[in-house]
């Protein structure tokens, strides 16, 4: 058998196991000269995969876990990688070039060239081919003939092969009622629940309760938490109706005692489908229904008193790169939800689905198809692969006018803005769309043609204020450029933009040589937006202060799965976070709380006088509105960077937050497992 570096006279090749060794079968045969192969027996040797086991316990083990399956990042040994990678259309090369351009975490080509190669053979390895005589080399032309087979006895799920619908085994009907949409529409003043991801409709964050205030936060105590008993990322943002708490995992839904952490139930979604980007924010809830997404492309009902399955609906393709990790928002009869994830140049879109079975009303394409409005704003070679308009933070709506509002993330790819051309409606936008029809009614792009992956993420919460003298109703919005930015809802004027981070070089091209700026590609504003307080007129957001250095690929490549940058970015190794609050009429900071780690997780302002929020050091917080001065701080033992919410059980105001490092990009954070950390104050506490 001969050794890859002689092979000749082959086209396409494979690489299958036979007997448990690898070897290289010709599937269609080439003219001769150039790099080929008829067969090759193993591709990397020994030494090889021992020195790129050394080379992933000091710079990959902590994102991908220690068996390479166990970490917060995917997983590069087992039955999901090779799904990922033992198809037709990737090849060896792929596998390398993805390898070195992302590895370590934020820190892509910064190791040398053997290193890539070197952990290269011990993925290889670990997923079951054989190490051989010949040194596998990052030669482009020979990785790029060699396409993956998965190795004898691991079958990897066929596309096409999920169902589009799954009816619940004991009907579709849910045993229970409510929140009716009175109760929801309502929301804003029910100081005893917390009804949607961001409490109301209109985004606010904000609690009528009054019985923990600026004078009595420093008594809170832990009353009670509840894990998880995952390992994964955690993001969720709770909802609370009548006394139960319902949260989310990657895969779990979950039912809670708001005031005793007792679980009532647990629904586990067995994957359908091949699961993108693990990730989850939570759950919508009405008229006795409990409403998530899924990794691999599902809606998902379940009976809110029983946590039994009413029906699943595919609604998203993962094979296109499609995957849900936002809370939807439901109303009347109508569930709105989009899929994540703009890197992997998915045609981002949000839709309309129908309550009792999950049919689709509605869509709205945010990258347009070839013929409808905004898509002249498009103006790239066809040969080049486009897409982004992701949807993954939260939705706000005006009652009123049955207006939707929905951020949009960013183009792709990400930063070679040359290629794509023009503005690149409706990505960065936020939208405001007919909630019965999906119509557009109007829109704001925040960033243009966008070259830095500043995602627009929040679009609340909707307020009322005096602006010079006139009172307004405004909506804010924020996003991963670090601005807040405050638009009139009548008139769509735009009243002030205020930054909120550190912005530096904002305006500089990205180059091949390097380009620094502020904020970086996780900074600025990420998945959960400002909180607002009507008494004291303030805008209040926790905000990322990390810069990085963008590069730009020399040639843009698409490997379709995986991040779809254009370019590379290398973080800086210092971090910080803010917490601002800002003047709801004028856009002046009143106050700035300077946090030594990024601040991700959510803030919500009281009746009481007092802004609750969370660290990626673990720390929980509560805070004097009006001054922004540190009333308590308690350590929950993991980043924070899921929700914070504060209801009513039996005449006691508790405050639940969410702990456990958020995802792989926050790798500098506190580690934790996924846990709910409940607070009350202790029965003795004056009210003042």
């Amino acid at each position: 058998m001969r050794s890859l570096a002689n092979a000749s006279h082959v086209g396409m090749v494979s690489l299958v196991v036979v007997a448990g060794l690898v070897t290289l079968t010709s599937v269609a045969l080439a003219q001769s000269g150039g790099p080929s192969a008829t067969s090759a027996r193993m591709l990397f040797t020994r030494a090889q995969a021992d020195a790129g086991a050394a080379v992933y316990t000091r710079s990959c083990a902590s994102c991908h876990g220690n068996r390479l399956d166990d970490g917060l990042s995917a997983p590069l040994v087992g039955s999901a990688f090779l799904q990922k990678w033992t198809n037709s259309e990737k090849t060896l090369d792929d596998l390398y070039y993805i390898t070195r351009t992302t590895m370590p975490k934020n820190k892509g080509r910064t190791l040398p060239d053997e290193d890539y190669i070197a952990v290269l053979a011990y993925m290889l390895e670990r997923n079951g081919y054989a190490a051989g005589e010949s040194a596998l080399t990052g030669e482009k032309a020979r990785l790029a003939l060699v396409r993956l087979q998965p190795p004898t006895g691991v079958v990897t799920a066929q596309r096409g092969a999920s169902p589009e619908f799954v009816r619940g085994a004991d009907g579709m009907r849910p045993r229970g009622t409510g929140p009716d949409q009175a109760t929801l529409i309502a929301a804003a003043n029910d100081g005893r629940n917390w009804l949607t991801h961001t409490r109301d409709y209109a985004g606010t964050r904000y609690s009528p309760l009054t019985q923990v205030t600026s004078a009595n936060a420093s008594q809170l105590r832990p009353t009670c938490l509840y894990q998880v008993s995952e390992t994964g990322s955690f993001q969720t943002g709770p909802v609370v109706h009548d006394g139960v708490m319902y949260l989310t995992s990657i895969s779990a839904t979950i039912a809670i005692d708001a005031a005793t952490c007792q679980q009532k139930w647990r629904h586990e979604w067995k994957p359908l489908a091949p699961e993108i980007r693990a990730n989850n924010r939570g759950v919508a809830i009405k008229d006795g229904r409990v409403f998530r997404g899924t990794a691999d492309g599902y809606l998902l009902a379940l009976d809110r008193e029983r946590g039994t399955q009413l029906w699943a609906r595919r609604i998203g393709e993962t094979s296109k790169g499609e995957t849900f990790t936002m809370a939807p928002l439901v109303y009347d009869s109508l569930v709105f939800i989009g899929p994540a994830i703009s890197e992997f140049a998915i045609r981002g879109w949000v839709a309309a689905f129908r309550i009792d079975n999950g049919e689709r009303v509605w869509r709205f394409n945010i990258v347009p198809a070839p013929g409808e409005p905004g898509s002249e704003t498009w103006k790239q070679d066809a040969s080049f692969p486009l897409g982004g308009g992701a949807v993954w933070t939260p939705l706000s709506l005006d009652v009123a006018k049955e207006l939707l509002f929905v951020s949009a993330a960013n183009p792709a790819p990400d930063f070679p803005e040359a290629i794509r051309g023009g503005t690149n409606l409706y990505t960065n936008s936020m939208l405001a769309l007919h909630l019965r029809t999906g119509k557009l009614a109007w829109h704001d792009q925040m960033v243009p043609n966008d070259d830095h992956d500043w995602d627009l993420t929040q679009v609340s919460p909707q307020y009322r204020a005096s602006v010079n003298g006139t009172m307004r109703n405004l909506i804010a919005t924020a996003g991963k450029d670090g601005m807040l930015r405050v638009v009139d809802r009548d008139s769509h004027v735009r009243v002030f933009e205020t930054p909120v981070t550190t912005i530096f070089n904002a305006e500089a091209p990205v180059t091949t040589k390097g380009t620094r700026a502020c904020p970086g590609i996780f900074g600025g504003v990420q998945w959960n937006g400002p909180a607002y307080h009507p008494g004291a007129n303030l805008l209040i957001t926790p905000s990322v202060d990390w810069c990085a250095t963008f590069f730009l690929d020399d040639t843009v490549r698409f490997v379709p799965g995986q991040n779809y940058l254009g370019g590379r970015v290398n973080v800086d190794e210092s971090w910080k976070g803010w917490l601002t609050a800002v003047d709801g009429s004028t856009g002046a900071v009143r106050w700035r709380y300077a946090s030594q780690a990024p601040m991700i997780g959510a803030v919500t302002t009281t009746a009481g006088g007092v802004v609750f929020a969370g660290e990626l050091s673990g720390d929980f917080l509560a805070l004097d509105a009006a001054t922004g001065a540190v009333r308590y701080r308690f350590n929950t033992g993991g980043a924070i960077g899921a929700g914070v919410v504060t209801y009513e059980v039996g005449g006691t105001q508790y405050v639940a937050i969410g702990s456990g490092r958020p995802s792989s990009y926050w790798n500098k954070a506190r580690p934790g497992s996924p846990t709910i950390v409940i607070f009350s104050l202790p029965a003795s506490a004056p009210a003042k």
